[in-house]
Order: C-alpha cells, then sequence, then structure tokens
C-alpha cells in the first residue's frame, strides 16, 4: 500500500483490511512535503507489517508484479496517475503475454473522504486503476457519469463507504456535555474567517459552562497533513483576547476517541461530520460563513445539518435526513458491515482471473499531451512511465521509516518550506491586494 500523507495511509490501510482481513499489509509511504511524521501514524493507529518512505519513482521500480496479490494507492490524484503509469511501464517490460494478459497484482484506489472538488480532475487522474473506490451510492453514480463522459470505461468504479465509519452508537448526553469543533487545515483559509471560528468556539464555551467544548486539531505545529495548514489554531488561540476559557482547549489524538465523547461535533465540511453521523451523534455543519463550493459545506445539502453558531446556542441540535445519509453510505443501521461486499468480490475475482490487462488510463501522451508530462515528471517519470535520467542513477535510501543521519537535514528543510507557506506566501499575497 501506498500513502503520501496521515489521512490517506487511514484510508489506505484500512481500506485493505476491509476488502480481506487476514493479509500482510506492507506500507510505503511516498516522500513529499505531507509525509506522516511517526506521531501522526500512531494517532491514525492503522498498523502495517512493514513500512519505509519511498521516492514514486523507487516505488514503481521495486514492485515486483508477482510479490503482491493487491496494490492499494492512497494518494493524491496525481500521484496515483504516476504510479499508474509507472508502473504498466514496469510491467510491461520482458513480459511476452504483455499484449493480452499480465499476471500482475489488482491495482485499487478512490478518495479519502467527501468529494466536493476537482471531482472530474481527480477521477481522470484516478482512471486506470481496476478499482476505483466511491464511498457512497451518491459518488459511484457521480464517478461513472464522469467516465462515460468522456469515453472511457466506468467499469472500475466500485461503490463502497469510508473505511474508517463505524464505533460505538451514541445513547445520549455525557457528563460534562462536550461539543466537539473539528478544525480543518485549509477550511477555512483566510486569518480573518479562521479567527472568527475559533472566537465563536470560545464565546460557546463562555456561554455554557457546564459544557466541554473541544478544539480537535489535526496536526501539531510543524506536522503536515493532506492540505496545507498556512494559518494554525494553535497559533490563533495562543493571540485569543483573554485566552481560553477552563471548560475550552485544544486536543489531539485519534478521531474515534475523541468521538466516544462527544455530544455535538460542528465543523465547517470535516469528513469528521460523517463520522459522527454514522454513530448517531448530534452534527453541525456551519453555514456562518456562508454555504460555498469553496468551503465544501455545499456537500451537505439536503442533509439537515446546516446551522449556525447562533443557533448552536441557542440549544438548537440539528436532525439529519435519514434519505440523504442512506445516499452517503453513513448511519447505515446494521447494513454499514456489508457495504464493502462488493469490493471484496469484485477484487475477488480479478485476482482469480489469472491474467489480468495492462493498467490503461486514460490519460496518455496523446490524450493529454500538455497535462499528463508534467504530472509524471513530478513523480520522476518521463511521458511513457520510464524513470527520468538522474532519478534512475539516483541511490535509493534503505532501512526504516527515515534515515536518522538524514532527519535534521530534512526537518530543516521542512521548517523553511513551512516558513515560507505560513509566513511569506501570504504575506506576498496581502502585498498584491495593495
Amino acid at each position: 500500500m501506498l500513502a503520501d500523507s496521515d489521512t490517506r495511509w487511514k484510508w489506505g490501510a484500512l481500506t485493505a483490511y476491509r476488502i480481506q482481513s487476514d493479509i500482510r499489509l506492507d506500507g510505503y509511504l511516498l516522500r513529499g512535503r505531507a509525509t506522516p511524521t511517526v506521531r501522526q501514524l500512531d494517532e491514525v493507529g492503522a498498523r502495517a507489517d512493514s513500512l519505509r518512505e519511498i521516492r514514486g519513482v523507487d516505488f514503481v521500480r521495486s514492485v515486483d508484479r508477482t510479490r503482491y496479490d493487491v496494490i492499494v494507492l492512497a494518494c493524491v490524484g496525481g500521484a496515483v496517475q504516476a504510479m499508474l503509469h509507472g508502473l504498466a511501464r514496469a510491467w510491461q517490460s520482458g513480459t511476452p503475454d504483455a499484449a493480452t494478459g499480465q499476471h500482475r497484482p489488482v491495482v485499487v484506489t478512490g478518495y479519502v473522504g467527501v468529494v466536493y472538488e476537482k471531482l472530474a480532475d481527480g477521477l481522470l487522474l484516478r482512471h486506470g486503476a481496476d478499482v476505483v473506490l466511491a464511498n457512497s451510492r451518491h459518488d459511484a453514480d457521480r464517478f461513472r457519469e464522469v467516465y462515460r463522459g468522456v469515453g472511457a470505461d466506468d467499469h472500475s468504479v466500485v461503490e463502497c463507504a469510508l473505511p474508517f465509519l463505524g464505533g460505538a452508537r451514541y445513547t445520549g448526553e455525557h457528563a460534562p456535555y462536550t461539543v466537539v469543533f473539528a478544525a480543518q487545515p485549509s477550511v477555512p483559509e483566510s486569518r480573518a474567517d479562521r479567527t472568527y471560528l475559533l472566537r465563536r468556539a470560545v464565546e460557546h464555551a463562555r456561554t455554557h459552562p457546564d459544557r466541554e467544548v473541544l478544539i480537535k486539531l489535526r496536526s501539531k505545529p510543524g506536522e503536515h497533513t493532506t492540505h496545507i495548514e498556512e494559518l494554525p489554531y494553535q497559533k490563533l488561540a495562543a493571540k485569543a483576547p483573554g485566552g481560553l476559557p477552563a471548560n475550552c482547549r485544544l486536543v489531539y489524538g485519534n478521531m474515534g476517541e475523541v468521538l466516544d465523547r462527544t455530544d455535538l461535533m460542528v465543523t465547517v465540511s470535516s469528513t469528521a461530520a460523517l463520522e459522527s453521523l454514522h454513530r448517531g451523534i448530534p452534527t453541525a455543519v456551519l453555514t456562518d460563513l456562508g454555504v460555498r463550493e469553496a468551503l465544501g459545506n455545499h456537500h451537505f445539502l439536503g442533509s439537515g445539518c446546516l446551522a449556525s453558531w447562533d443557533e448552536l446556542d441557542a440549544g438548537h441540535r440539528p436532525e439529519p435526513d435519514r434519505e440523504w445519509l442512506a445516499r452517503q453510505g453513513v448511519a447505515a443501521e446494521g447494513e454499514y458491515e456489508r457495504a464493502f461486499d462488493a469490493a471484496r468480490a469484485r477484487v475477488t475475482v480479478l485476482r482469480e482471473a489469472g491474467l489480468l490487462p495492462p493498467l490503461a488510463p486514460y490519460y496518455t501522451p496523446r490524450t493529454a499531451p500538455g497535462y499528463l508530462p508534467g504530472i509524471l515528471a513530478r513523480h520522476g517519470l518521463d511521458p511513457h512511465g520510464e524513470p527520468l535520467a538522474g532519478y534512475d542513477a539516483a541511490p535509493e535510501e534503505t532501512g526504516g521509516l527515515r534515515r536518522v543521519a538524514r532527519e535534521t537535514v530534512r526537518e530543516a528543510a521542512r521548517g523553511a518550506y513551512r516558513h515560507g507557506v505560513q509566513r511569506v506566501a501570504p504575506a506576498i499575497r496581502r502585498w498584491g491586494q495593495l
């Protein structure tokens, strides 16, 4: 399994175990700005039998097509596309049966959560995998429509559900009553909006001193997640007028453990809302900053969960629409355990087929000559999936998750990158607006 961030590692590893529980899971972490730290991996809790950090070009040339039964690509769309082309080229070399069929692993990919932006772009970058998992009936319908719209095969789309739903059903209020605000790294983006949301959470705690308000953060300062966080809530909280009240605090940790004590989940558009709804926990998707595609909360239109902090302060508890929930694959009363039957069956059929056709992504040097080469080059591959000159000759790191001798240098480089993202880039944008 190849993953490029903490959340995608969680999705990929748990998906692999949902497809088949009695497996050996070899984990590969794609080296990049969002490569998860040891702490983040421990927080996710999805374990692997082996784990190593690797470049995309090294993954392509090191994966023996006879070694694995299934490969899960849990990466951003561009990385998935590059790996599909690289693996297709690597597995084609020296195989006399390449034109008619290959003995090779089944390749599975999908999305880590709610798909509210770049639908066509992300889907077409994932096309070519044997199985493209859709986390709900709603997504499956949209995915097939996109593939059919460009004349691409849509048989790879298989409906399932998010693999990390589950946990104990909500049975009633805790003592103290606990409100959780699930923060997101990049939504909303501006300092003013993020400061506003923090202020409202703090005000809710002050208005309800008998409640505990937890601000659930994804990462600690200096860590990256799937999305870049230019303005960490930790820094905003440190500057909050009067500080945080005693019944309001920042928390980390596994989302499932936080949900075990949650009475009201509040978010802008986090996938945590789906986890909460699946358990039957009252869930509010905020409208304070508008219902907008840029925020992702438009995905929850019709859910019955849209609400404002003013309404929550006054005691409102949203009631979700059951039909909407069913189409999103959440709160499936007793049906969730069967949500992966179709994916399990599809993978089994492909594994037992003997020969599989070569991987054939929709994007090729012919269909996307101005787009594909740049995507592949970012991962050290030429337009035909071969390692670029210089990448192939570069030595591959061996050993554990990170080599200790290089850790200090790499962390310093990441620190400089984070400084540029969090301080320099916002300043340049502000200057540009003058």
